[in-house]
């Protein structure tokens, strides 16, 4: 499967919360994950967005195409 370009957002969690970073992939609903540092949310979030891509489309769901805005 060819990798599609997402926006991405990158966020600090609250030490309270674990600490670390959330990535969050606005164009695809409830599509996160984490890691200790940014980069490595951002390689977990690659992951989940395959994954997501993948879940949807097995039950027959329209894949949305990656916006244009620029997220940060």
């Amino acid at each position: 499967m060819s990798r599609l370009e997402y926006p991405i957002m990158v966020e600090p969690l609250p030490k309270e919360e674990g600490g670390g970073f959330l990535a969050t992939a606005p164009d695809l609903p409830g599509c996160m994950s984490d890691g200790a540092t940014p980069e490595e949310a951002v390689a977990n979030i690659q992951d989940a967005i395959i994954t997501w891509i993948e879940a949807a489309r097995d039950l027959g769901h329209a894949v949305p195409k990656p916006s244009r805005r620029a997220v940060s």
